[in-house]
C-alpha cells in the first residue's frame, strides 16, 4: 500500500466578538493608538465605530477594519421602526381606549385640584382684605356710633328700659302661672300697678308727640318724614300694647279657682296672646303709610305717584302676612271655644291601682284624668304638662294633635317693627 500523503493542518481562525451593530472587534495591540487617535486599551477589544457604519447601498451596513462588509441579517426594533418610514399608530381596543382615557382623567385631575387651590386662595385674600378694611375703619365706625348715641341718647335709653321692664314682668308672670294655687297674690297685683303705671308715666311725659294715638290707628304728632322717628314711635308703641296684654293676663291670674279653673285660665292666656300678636301687627301700617306716601328726596308729582306706589306694595305685604296667619289664629280660637280635653275623669278604683300618687307633682291626686294610655295624673298637672308636649310623660303616646303655645302665660319676645 502507498502511504498517504500528509495533510497540512490549517489553523482554525479564532473567533471575533462582534459588537452592537454586527462589527468585529478588533483587538489591540499594547501601546497601539484608536483610530480615533485616542489611547490604546490593553489585552481589550475596541467596538466598530459608528463613523465607519456606510448607509449606502446596503442599508445597515457596517465596514470593518479589515475591509470586510457584513450586513446583519435582522436589525434591531429600533432601526427598522426607523428606516420603516412614518410610523402609523397602532389601532386600540377596547380596553386600550379605556385605559386612554383614564390616563387622560388623571393628568386632568390635578388640574382641577389646581384650580380649587386658585379659587380659595383668592378667596381667603379678599376676605382677609375686608378683615384688613374693617380694623382700618374700626374707628371712624366707632367715632359715628358714638355721634348716633348721642343724637339719640333719650330715645336709645327709653327703649332698653321698656325691654328690661318687659323681660322682668315677663319672666314673672311666668313664675306665677306654674305656681298655680301657690302664686303670690300681692306680687301678682303689684306687677299689674306696675304695667299699667309706666304704661300712662309714658305716655303722659310724651304727650306732646300724641303717641297714644298710634293705638287706634292714626297719626301721632310727630315727624313721619324722619326715620329715627318712626322707628321710636313704632317700637314704643309695641312695647305698651305688650304691657296692656300682660296686664290682661295678671286680671285673669288673680280670679279665684271658684270663678275660672286653672284649665280654663290656660285657654284665655293663649287667646289673649294671639289677640296681642294680630293687634300689634296692624297697629304700625298708619305710621309706615305715611312716612312711605311722604318722602322728601323727589319733588313734585313725581314724588306723590312714586311714594303712593311704594305705600300700596306695603299695604299688599302686610295683607298678604295677615291672612296668612288668619288659619293659624282660627285654629286657637276653635280651641279656645271646644276646649277638648286630654282624658276622662278617673275613678277610685283605678286611682287606688295607681298608687294614689300623680307622678307629676308627687302628692294625692287632685282631679284625676285618666288618658287613653291608661296613665292618671291631676287635671292641673297634665295641663301644665301639654302646654309644652304632646306626649303621655310616662309612656310617650301622642295625646295632643299640637302643642297649645301661651297656654303658661308667656309672651312673645317678637318686636313688630314694621
Amino acid at each position: 500500500m502507498k502511504p498517504r500523503p500528509r495533510q497540512e493542518r490549517v489553523p482554525r481562525p479564532k473567533p471575533q466578538a462582534f459588537g452592537a451593530a454586527g462589527c468585529p472587534l478588533r483587538a489591540m495591540q499594547p501601546g497601539s493608538s484608536n483610530h480615533h487617535g485616542g489611547p490604546g486599551i490593553e489585552d481589550g477589544a475596541a467596538p466598530c465605530p459608528s463613523a465607519h457604519a456606510t448607509k449606502g447601498s446596503g442599508e445597515g451596513s457596517c465596514q470593518c477594519p479589515g475591509g470586510d462588509v457584513r450586513i446583519p441579517l435582522s436589525s434591531p426594533p429600533g432601526e427598522a421602526g426607523a428606516n420603516a418610514g412614518p410610523r402609523q399608530p397602532p389601532r386600540m381596543g377596547a380596553q386600550g381606549r379605556s385605559q386612554a382615557h383614564a390616563h387622560g382623567e388623571a393628568r386632568a385631575a390635578p388640574d382641577s385640584v389646581l384650580d380649587l387651590e386658585e379659587q380659595s386662595g383668592s378667596a381667603l385674600a379678599e376676605l382677609r382684605h375686608l378683615f384688613h378694611w374693617l380694623h382700618k375703619s374700626l374707628p371712624y365706625l366707632l367715632i359715628l356710633s358714638v355721634k348716633l348715641l348721642m343724637q339719640h341718647i333719650s330715645g336709645i335709653s327709653l327703649e332698653i328700659g321698656l325691654l328690661a321692664t318687659f323681660m322682668y314682668a315677663n319672666k314673672s308672670i311666668v313664675n306665677q302661672v306654674f305656681l298655680r294655687d301657690k302664686c303670690s297674690r300681692l306680687q301678682c297685683a303689684w306687677l299689674l300697678v306696675f304695667l299699667v303705671g309706666s304704661s300712662v308715666l309714658l305716655y303722659y311725659t310724651f304727650y306732646a308727640q300724641s303717641l297714644h294715638y298710634s293705638l287706634i290707628f292714626l297719626s301721632p304728632a310727630v315727624d313721619l318724614t324722619n326715620i329715627w322717628e318712626v322707628l321710636w314711635t313704632v317700637g314704643t308703641t309695641d312695647f305698651i300694647l305688650k304691657f296692656l296684654f300682660m296686664s290682661c293676663k295678671l286680671i285673669v291670674l288673680l280670679l279665684p279657682s271658684l270663678v275660672m279653673s286653672f284649665k280654663s285660665k290656660g285657654y284665655w292666656y293663649m287667646l289673649l296672646e294671639e289677640l296681642s300678636q294680630y293687634y300689634r301687627t296692624m297697629v304700625p301700617i298708619p305710621v309706615w303709610f305715611w312716612y312711605l306716601v311722604g318722602l322728601k328726596e323727589l319733588d313734585g308729582a313725581l314724588r306723590w305717584s312714586f311714594g303712593v306706589l311704594v305705600a300700596l306694595l306695603y299695604l299688599i305685604l302686610k295683607l298678604l302676612s295677615f291672612f296668612g296667619h288668619l288659619k293659624h289664629f282660627r285654629q286657637v280660637l276653635r280651641i279656645f271655644c271646644t276646649r277638648p280635653s286630654y282624658g276622662v275623669a278617673a275613678g277610685r278604683r283605678q286611682c287606688a291601682e295607681a298608687g294614689e300618687i300623680c307622678s307629676i307633682c308627687q302628692a294625692e291626686f287632685q282631679k284625676p284624668v285618666l288618658l287613653i294610655c291608661q296613665h292618671i295624673f291631676c287635671e292641673e298637672c297634665i295641663t301644665l304638662w301639654f302646654n309644652k308636649e304632646k306626649t303621655c310623660p310616662l309612656c310617650r303616646t301622642a295625646i295632643a294633635d299640637h302643642v297649645q303655645k301661651w297656654k303658661d302665660g308667656g309672651t312673645t319676645m317678637h318686636l313688630q317693627l314694621y
